[in-house]
């Protein structure tokens, strides 16, 4: 196993005298290109060129000396660290940081970035670095080879975003651009880049300044659901609170998904969902529900996209979901929504019939199927006498062979 072995970040500003003193008695320097490149690298140090860190770390385990590993910005932040850190390796590491790619992101682009969301898109997270730039007002992409700033703006296609896109941060090449979502794909990036994806403004939480990074906790109301009065007026049926508060239990939105929210009505499931940090897309083909829907959007300060169209045939263009509601259209737009295979839906019926059929057609289509009796009966406390009463069968249907 290596003697000593430090990682070294960098941002492209000359290396400080820790960096140098810890190059200087290398003889083991792994890193991309121009890292070993730079005048710094003995000569006659053995040179790794830095693909796979894994592999890097097993040629690092085995190499009898002092060992440097060079990445690019904070090597802690989304870095090498983690994984030379692994058990697997047993190294332990001294770590030299350099200032991380997004924080020069934001650095060039003027803004804070405390209330920012940090997502890596690789090919296989891309969709949900997607879904969170739907839900969210500000957000860093670290992306790499194939998913990029093109491949976001088109994921992103019926929501409008500002991009600001940084070009090979800290080299001579750097360049910083501010397109459009829809105009991202028209452009040829350079890598390495960082995104900055900004949306339209939303709430700000009270005081002189946030405490924690990230997503505020603090801005809005408490509860998993708000009062139906608290919306205005013309919620459905299937929008009560508590069938609401429990097919968002049975559903469990969160960042990084992208849920449907199908016959949105007056918009409380869409978003309180939204409140739990998802993406969603609201359905109705009633205009007052899409107005109502984007009206309870703006009062709790959530990211939506109101499609308004008959389903199932509207469903057809619509991005993969994760989970689904779907409070309108019955058995036909269930079975609709089943064929795309959402790894979670909820529904509910006002009759056992209903709930019957729409329970076989979900069977047919290999979900797990749950279904619950579900009767709220709100009282007076004054007079501790009954106000009003709902019933309904709440469905849920979990699909066994899809990762939670």
């Amino acid at each position: 196993m290596a003697d000593r072995v430090t990682v070294i970040g960098w941002d492209g500003s000359p290396l400080t005298d820790a960096a140098r003193s810890a190059l200087s008695a290398a003889t083991l320097v792994a890193g991309a290109a121009h890292h070993l490149a730079l005048p710094e690298v003995p000569p006659g140090a053995e040179r790794i060129r830095l693909g796979s860190v894994a592999l890097a770390a097993r040629r690092i385990t085995g190499h009898r000396g002092t060992a440097v590993v060079l990445a690019d910005g904070d090597p802690g932040f989304f870095g090498v660290v983690r994984t030379l850190r692994a058990p697997e390796f047993g190294l332990e590491v001294e770590v030299v940081p350099a200032v991380s790619a997004v924080a020069a992101a934001f650095a060039r682009a003027g803004m804070p970035w405390d209330d920012a969301q940090v997502v890596v898109a690789h090919r296989r997270t891309l969709r949900r670095a997607v879904n969170v730039c739907r839900a969210h007002t500000k957000v860093a992409v670290l992306t790499s080879p194939g998913a990029g700033p093109a491949e976001l703006g088109l994921l992103m296609e019926g929501v409008h975003r500002t991009f600001v896109v940084c070009e090979e941060l800290g080299t001579d090449r750097e360049q910083v651009s501010v397109v459009t979502s829809d105009k991202a794909a028209d452009h040829t990036w350079r890598d390495p880049n960082v995104v900055i994806v900004i949306g339209p403004a939303g709430p700000v939480a009270a005081g002189d300044g946030g405490w924690i990074a990230g997503r505020a906790p603090g801005v809005g109301p408490r509860g998993w659901t708000q009062p139906a009065d608290t919306y205005g007026g013309g919620l459905g049926e299937g929008e009560a609170p508590l069938l609401r508060a429990a097919q968002l239990a049975h559903l469990g939105p969160r960042m990084g998904d992208l849920v449907w929210d199908i016959g949105c009505g007056g918009g409380a499931f869409a978003a309180d969902a939204a409140r739990a940090g998802a993406a969603v897309i609201a359905v109705d083909r009633d205009m007052q529900a899409c107005a109502r829907t984007d009206a309870a959007a703006r009062r709790y300060g959530v990211q939506l996209q109101i499609v308004r169209g008959d389903a199932p045939h509207v469903l057809e263009n619509l991005p993969e979901p994760d989970v689904v509601r779907v409070g309108g259209g019955g058995a036909a737009v269930v079975s609709a929504v089943a064929d795309r295979r959402p790894q979670r839906i909820v529904t509910h019926a006002a009759t056992r019939d209903a709930a019957e059929l729409v329970g076989r057609d979900l069977t047919e289509h290999d979900y797990r199927v749950e279904c619950a009796l579900v009767q709220a009966v709100a009282l007076d406390t004054r007079a501790w006498t009954e106000t009003e009463r709902s019933v309904a069968f709440l469905l849920t249907g979990v699909l066994a062979d899809r990762r939670p």
